[in-house]
């Protein structure tokens, strides 16, 4: 079986107060965020709490996602950047270093593909992802805990957690 699933990040301001969602349906979802991050890091903390949700399955993983960024992370690049000692090909250190290696982590032995979906077009599972992690950022720009929804069965419970830092030189895509 294959589980289909869209994963997005939203920051206000970039950075700013930031939110990440996945979406499966609208009994199994999950969205979190920080008070301030960028977009890239709630891109990917959407990918990385997908997997982590649907760890206790076997089942292929095929992600919707409408960051370039993330999905050339995950299928691309980071392999080399792991035999470089986690620096780029201009030897500059990889930015969201800490989300990218707990997704090296969470990605080792699943079965996954990767689509791009073009963002805010009326992609229903993207608009819900999208919609939910908009929401995550709103609730911490009001100081407000977001909803993180269901989950997915069988999975951690969502949590909020507390914050990465985000950097001045984080690249803003």
């Amino acid at each position: 079986m294959t589980i289909t699933a869209s994963a997005d990040g939203s920051a206000l301001g970039n950075p700013g107060p930031a939110g990440w969602a996945w979406y499966i349906d609208d009994d199994t979802w999950a969205a979190g965020g920080w008070p301030h991050g960028t977009n890239n890091m709630g891109e990917l903390k959407a990918v990385l709490e997908l997997f982590r949700a649907t760890a206790h399955v076997d089942d292929d993983l095929h992600v919707l996602c409408d960051s370039q960024y993330v999905i050339n992370t995950v299928t691309k690049w980071m392999p080399g950047w792991k035999r470089k000692g986690w620096r780029k090909g201009d030897g500059k250190p990889v930015m969201n270093l800490d989300l990218i290696k707990e997704i090296d982590e969470a990605v080792a032995g699943r079965r996954y593909t990767f689509e791009w979906v073009k963002g805010h077009v009326g992609h229903e599972l993207n608009e819900a992802a999208d919609t939910r992690a908009r929401g995550a950022a709103e609730a911490f720009a009001r100081g407000r805990t977001p909803d993180t929804g269901p989950g997915f069965p069988g999975g951690p419970a969502p949590l909020v957690e507390p914050a990465p830092v985000a950097r001045a030189d984080d690249t803003l895509f």
